[in-house]
């Protein structure tokens, strides 16, 4: 049951549940929407706005079928393509209380974790709100309207139930421009915040909130850092598109023979090869284009190799060149791997599902010959939930590959 769905575990009784009515939009005619099969979102061009006046943008409304059935609240927008997103089966307003018990459930689901991902937009029936735990720290981006308009609530809320040192919003993604925001990052207490050194997935990083990437640092793979380092002991890794160098470092804190992480960013690797010196970490990182490295270092060997690229396909159109990227980047892998090597590879496209990316390594490995078995599928972590009938919420897939000759 996902917080919010229903007004009795909200405090609500059937009487005043009934006072509680939204002002109500119904689909369009004709329209076929996926909102009917229980997919969070309806698109502009999907709503009937020939009934009255619209809503203001942010305003919490009813959306129904053409019967005049609830399909569930949500935050309004007419200015952004996706007009309406859900955050409740039942038609009660995102004021106080509930976004205070969605915000609460939000955090028991994380209980006991310091550094995670706390609210994860409409995978936590709060669409466009995303905060991240840095232990004391908090890293808050607002990219809806409906929850940029709440941001008081949100975080006094917050900072009730979690008491952080300070909190950062991290506000600069491009998205808000579709909902009609500007960009910003700045500090709640307006003070500066200087980049600091804290233990994540048992090694210290330099995490800066104001000035790293996303919110701060990338979160969803720590649990696979740890996870493909158990393989690493004696081997020689190599850590593609590594960025501040997690899987790289912790299959050196493993005991890997060798580690050489690669990616096109300066700043990453300078802070990855920082950290590898903080944590007196035997791992070399270089800056390099990885597909051109590939070519240039055809006779390179390793024993475990990780893929863990940015998304390739960013829009419906993209998926086709994206496939081919993927299965010419598994392919110049596997030519380089030793007999019983490992490859840890991974898609955080959503538009690229687990099967679609199971068939682009298939190829790969028949292209370079190599007999190939799958010892795992991986996902993302439960601090990233995924939703039902959201597939949007499903992006991050894996698969760990051994190479038998």
């Amino acid at each position: 049951m996902v917080a919010g769905d229903y007004h009795g575990t909200l405090g609500y009784s059937k009487t005043s549940f009934c006072k509680l009515m939204l002002r109500a939009l119904r689909l369009r005619p004709g329209r076929p929407a996926r909102v009917l099969r229980g997919h969070p979102w309806a698109f502009l061009g999907e709503i009937d706005l020939t009934l009255g006046t619209p809503p203001a943008d942010g305003d919490h409304v009813e959306l129904t079928d053409l019967k005049g059935r609830c399909l569930g609240a949500g935050l309004w927008n007419g200015r952004s393509q996706i007009a309406w997103r859900r955050y409740s089966r039942r038609p009660i307003p995102l004021d106080a209380t509930l976004l205070e018990d969605l915000i609460k459930s939000a955090l028991k689901r994380r209980e006991g974790k310091l550094v995670a991902r706390l609210v994860w937009s409409e995978a936590d029936s709060l669409p466009g709100l995303v905060v991240d735990r840095f232990h004391d720290l908090l890293s808050v981006q607002t990219l809806t309207l409906g929850m940029e308009q709440r941001l008081p609530l949100i975080l006094e809320i917050l900072q009730r139930h979690l008491r952080p040192r300070e909190i950062v919003l991290k506000n600069d993604a491009a998205t808000r421009k579709l909902e009609g925001m500007d960009a910003y990052v700045r500090t709640v207490s307006g003070k500066p915040l200087e980049p600091s050194w804290m233990e994540v997935g048992g090694v210290q990083w330099r995490v800066d909130l104001l000035g790293g990437q996303k919110t701060g640092l990338y979160l969803d793979q720590i649990e696979q850092h740890a996870h493909v380092a158990q393989w690493a002991k004696g081997r020689r890794v190599l850590d593609t598109f590594c960025n501040q160098g997690g899987f790289g470092l912790a299959c050196a804190r493993a005991g890997a023979t060798s580690v050489l992480g690669l990616d096109s960013s300066e700043e990453a690797i300078q802070a990855a090869q920082a950290a590898a010196t903080r944590n007196q970490l035997a791992a070399r990182f270089e800056v390099a284009n990885v597909f051109d490295w590939f070519t240039e270092h055809r006779e390179e060997v390793f024993d475990l190799i990780i893929l863990d690229p940015p998304p390739f396909a960013r829009s419906k159109d993209s998926v086709e060149g994206a496939l081919r990227g993927y299965k010419e980047l598994n392919l110049r892998a596997l030519r380089l791997l030793a007999p019983g090597g490992i490859l840890a590879t991974y898609s955080c496209s959503h538009r690229v599902t687990e099967e679609m990316y199971l068939e682009v390594i298939e190829a790969a490995a028949a292209d370079a010959r190599r007999e190939a078995i799958v010892l795992e599928r991986t996902s993302q972590p439960a601090d990233h939930p995924v939703l039902v009938n959201f597939p949007e919420s499903r992006y991050l897939k894996g698969f760990l590959i051994e190479i038998r000759a």
